[in-house]
């Protein structure tokens, strides 16, 4: 009989953690769960579903207005706040209720209450200690605020999804995928919605044309973009709160968003008392196979800080039960992970960039094509697509796959398998396209542009 009271127990219920504990118990496992906050983690409460909830609400009012030219008559159309947020806090509650079930029906101890290190086969809960063979650490990523004097007036992610009104205007800052999902979000909602960012240009990491042409889409739909800008203080007056800018200048708005990066979430919990190492950031530093300096303790998902997304952490979940209960040696590829920005209009991509393809092959061959949507034809709208494909000349294979426009994430994910597959630029020419959409643009590319 083991002298452990659990073979594993896991801090921190969202996405990777959840799929840990599952897939260990149903290897027969003794598994236990702490959960301080909410079941399901960021992408269920504060993340990926309540903000895709939000983008699809904001899409109406651009739907209203094409309607008219498919001769639909539509009376002035209103929105109100406080029933969406009531209806997406009732879908979250049902969310919760079943990560909920789907833990203790697969026979894991759950226990919703804060756990920390207390050291490496030990976990602290609720007064009592808990002992453990494994301890996985699986508590994610929280927003980032800058040391800036007023960020008591900020609010980040984390609040915004439980506003009591909609502002009349809000000034969103950053330059990553949160930021623009956001202002396209608000924008989309009828409010007056400005982007500030310190850098160049937003979206640092991704293909520079699908960055540019994101900002030209953004402008056109009426997103006041404010690049190399940085806010030094924030002060609150009678009427609005106002931002100080380096350059001395001042912008006023009734709501700052900061969505100015995440951090791992892993003050405070005990990595000290176990001896658990960590980098500067507080990522936990972990091995190929998630374990820890401390061999007993392993860590996964966004509180190790490398590729923060839903999915990654739960293919991290599910490799690591394996490898520990089930004796595979399974591991997750990183190489040619799909994704998508939701902004307005959204962006889908998997593969290298075209700067990452220079750097990496001797000679490639890149095809695009941007073209204005038939939807669009009628409905009046001059928003355009952009689709993007990188070969690696040597070998013909697609390396980059890279979208703007209505539907991204719905088509790069088809493409991201024929990718992983292999698939050359000769399987792209002679697969026959669906017509008419704008999928098939990616096998219609016949004139390399560069």
């Amino acid at each position: 009989m083991s002298r452990y009271d659990v073979d594993m127990f896991v801090i921190g219920a969202g996405s990777g953690g959840v799929r840990a504990a599952r897939t260990a118990a149903g290897l027969g496992a003794r598994i236990a769960i702490a959960e301080q906050r909410y079941l399901g983690g960021t992408c269920v409460n504060v993340g990926c579903v309540p903000k895709k909830l939000l983008v699809y609400a904001s899409h109406f009012s651009e739907a209203f207005r094409a309607a008219a030219g498919f001769g639909w008559q539509v009376s002035p159309a209103t929105f109100n706040w406080q029933t969406l947020i009531a209806n997406k806090n009732a879908e979250i509650k049902r969310l919760n209720a079943v990560y909920r079930k789907l833990l203790t029906d697969s026979g894991v101890t759950l226990y919703e209450q804060r756990a920390t290190l207390a050291d490496a086969h030990t976990v602290a809960i609720a007064g009592q200690h808990i002992t453990a063979e494994r301890i996985l650490i699986a508590t994610g990523g929280w927003p980032t605020v800058p040391a800036i004097a007023g960020r008591e007036h900020i609010i980040t992610s984390n609040e915004v999804f439980f506003l009591d009104a909609l502002p009349d205007q809000i000034t969103i800052v950053g330059g990553g995928y949160i930021a623009v999902e956001f202002a396209g979000i608000f924008n989309g909602l009828g409010v007056d919605t400005t982007l500030i960012y310190r850098g160049d240009l937003f979206l640092r990491g991704f293909d520079t044309e699908v960055r540019q042409f994101l900002q030209q889409e953004m402008t056109k739909q009426g997103v006041t973009l404010r690049f190399n800008t940085t806010i030094t203080a924030i002060e609150k007056d009678q009427h609005q709160l106002i931002a100080r800018l380096a350059d001395g200048s001042q912008h006023k708005s009734d709501l700052f968003l900061y969505a100015t990066g995440r951090h791992p979430n892993t003050a405070d919990i005990g990595l000290q008392a176990a001896g658990v190492a960590a980098d500067e950031q507080g990522a936990i530093i972990v091995n190929a196979d998630y374990q820890t300096n401390i061999p007993s303790i392993y860590a996964l998902g966004d509180v190790t800080s490398r590729i923060n997304l839903t999915p990654v952490a739960i293919a991290e979940g599910t490799a690591l039960a394996n490898k520990l209960f089930n004796q595979e040696s399974s591991t997750v590829d990183y190489r040619d992970i799909p994704t998508c920005v939701f902004s307005q209009p959204a962006i889908g991509t998997v593969g290298l960039t075209e700067q990452q393809a220079l750097a990496e092959y001797d000679e490639i061959a890149v095809f695009h094509s941007r073209f204005r949507p038939l939807k669009h034809t009628l409905s009046g709208s001059q928003e355009q697509a952009f689709l993007k494909l990188i070969i690696d000349k040597a070998t013909d294979n697609v390396i980059g796959a890279h979208m703007v426009g209505d539907d991204a994430g719905e088509i790069i994910q088809g493409l991201a398998i024929a990718i992983k597959a292999g698939a050359s630029k000769a399987t792209f020419d002679a697969t026959i396209g669906i017509h008419p959409t704008a999928a098939e643009e990616f096998v219609s590319m016949r004139t390399p542009a560069s």
